[in-house]
């Protein structure tokens, strides 16, 4: 029985070349690992602080989670089949999520929208066409959107917030 099971998986055609994680993405998916672990981190040493969190920032902390916990099972699993489908609309969705909850974030500035903001614009435009485009098999514009949505949308700016004295560089380095 176990040499059908491994014949059968034997016969089993390979995902095309061009749906198979290359270096770039193995690397995004290790960004975001690493990143998310930071931010686990982050939250879990700052505990003793929750209570004085406003609600606006667990939502933003927990799209946020979603949408990096999900970064790479989307690059480095199996492309375009069902569960593939149910999770980037799931990560869409965390994604278009954080943007929005990003908008009632105004610490800086003076109550103002700040430069990070223009992300979240681009974010709320880009991340509906990321998943049109994976409806209409439009795969290199797809492959190229959710590239650059995964490189400055959560590590550029999941890096960002880290320094310059923000809740999580506070937590894990406070």
């Amino acid at each position: 029985m176990g040499s059908t099971t491994a014949s059968a998986r034997a016969t089993r055609p390979a995902p095309p070349p061009s749906l198979a994680a290359d270096l770039f993405e193995r690397l995004l998916a290790l960004g975001a690992v690493m990143l998310l672990g930071f931010v686990l981190a982050a939250i879990l040493r700052g505990y003793p602080s929750w209570p004085r969190v406003p609600i606006v920032l667990w939502v933003h902390l927990a799209t946020m989670t979603l949408a990096l916990a999900l970064t790479p099972v989307m690059l480095l699993r199996r492309r375009g089949d069902r569960p593939h489908r149910l999770l980037g609309t799931l990560w869409v969705a965390a994604m278009i999520a954080t943007a929005l909850d990003s908008l009632l974030i105004r610490n800086a500035n003076h109550g103002g929208f700040s430069i990070i903001h223009i992300l979240s614009a681009w974010v709320l435009i880009q991340a509906p066409l990321i998943w049109w485009s994976a409806r209409t098999h439009k795969i290199k514009q797809h492959r190229r959107s959710v590239r650059a949505m995964v490189f400055g949308a959560l590590l550029i700016a999941g890096f960002f917030t880290f320094p310059f004295n923000r809740l999580l560089g506070q937590w894990l380095f406070g």
